[in-house]
């Protein structure tokens, strides 16, 4: 068990570190910096508080780092109890990861045309934190996608409590209409933060059990190509012989 149970933490670690850094680049100090309709105030936090700016540019490479690792360490812990839905964690979570990256880039140059103006630099500045919200907006079309076969990981694999498995499918499900709903409804912002509840809670009960569970040992089969869950990992079923 030494083994999986590691890889397991090093995974649930992985997680906790991108729920860190996104909520500190994207909720903590976005709102510092970003003023939705005043340009100026905007181009003035950027060039007041450079340091600031710089730390938000970091924190969202630090978002792309743990879900690219993330979803490896992902598909290392779940390929053999279900490889296809662990390929679409691994794949979905690092697309989400490539817009996140687009917006840092969006965030590097606001900052650049803040301190070397070209132009209108307030309304330069104002349109990439602009683009770089929306990439986050539509990135999180991938977030719900890397949910649901996550859950669907751990049903099949039996590792974890079924409940986990169903929260992170619903949560995974929201925030995909979330997603959509942030452009269909965008004057009832209620409807959108209401979508992704399920998701904020399957995500931390997932973290908390791998952090401090791991994986449990499984002997039950599982519907797939007529393997067992534990024959097919490097999870040992307990001994029931002498």
């Amino acid at each position: 068990m030494t083994a999986p149970i590691r890889t397991a933490r090093t995974t649930g670690l992985l997680y906790l570190g991108l729920a860190i850094t996104g909520l500190f680049g994207f909720l903590v100090i976005r709102p510092q910096l970003f003023a939705a309709n005043d340009p100026g105030t905007t181009l003035a936090n950027l060039v007041e508080h450079e340091s600031l700016a710089r730390a938000g540019i970091a924190f969202e490479l630090l978002v792309v780092l743990t879900q690219a690792l993330a979803a490896m360490w992902f598909y290392r812990l779940f390929r053999n109890a279900d490889p296809v839905n662990a390929g679409g964690v691994a794949a979905f979570g690092l697309v989400n990861a490539v817009a996140i990256l687009g917006s840092a880039a969006m965030l590097a140059t606001a900052v650049e045309v803040a301190h070397a103006p070209a132009g209108d630099a307030a309304a330069t500045v104002q349109l990439l934190y602009l683009i770089a919200g929306n990439l986050w907006n539509v990135g999180a079309l991938f977030f719900g996608l890397w949910l649901i076969p996550m859950g669907r990981c751990v049903l099949r694999s039996g590792w974890m409590p079924r409940g986990l498995g169903w929260t992170l499918i619903a949560g995974g499900i929201g925030y995909v209409l979330s997603t959509f709903a942030k452009y269909l409804v965008p004057d009832v912002p209620l409807v959108a933060d209401a979508l992704v509840l399920p998701s904020m809670v399957g995500e931390f009960w997932m973290i908390g059990y791998l952090v401090i569970r791991g994986v449990r040992p499984v002997t039950a089969q599982w519907t797939g190509e007529g393997s067992t869950a534990a024959a097919q990992t490097d999870v040992a079923p307990p001994r029931t012989g002498r």
